[in-house]
């Protein structure tokens, strides 16, 4: 689990779930252009339930909604190994 870092005012960074065990929080990354790194696919498994994860600190991960009813809280995972966000896009 890693703790949220923070900015001089003590702003929290995003956190998302790890898509190795869905509990986990990892950081989401931004490269030196200040663009989120991401990693585009096209299937994942949910591993988790609908609630955000907290790290130590209680600073919970991001989450969306289900694109399939709007309505349903959903996980964002974060790929353990590489450290990218999860999306697809297509």
């Amino acid at each position: 689990m890693t703790d949220a870092k923070r900015d001089q005012n003590q702003i929290p960074v995003e956190l998302g779930t790890s898509n190795a065990d869905g509990s986990s929080t990892l950081p989401v990354q931004v490269n030196s252009s200040h663009a989120i790194e991401v990693e585009d696919g096209d299937s994942g498994s949910d591993l988790s339930g609908d609630n955000a994860n907290r790290d130590n600190n209680r600073v919970p991960t991001i989450i969306g909604v289900s694109s399939d009813d709007g309505i349903t809280p959903v996980p964002i995972y974060i790929n353990s190994l590489t450290g990218k966000l999860l999306i697809r896009s297509t």
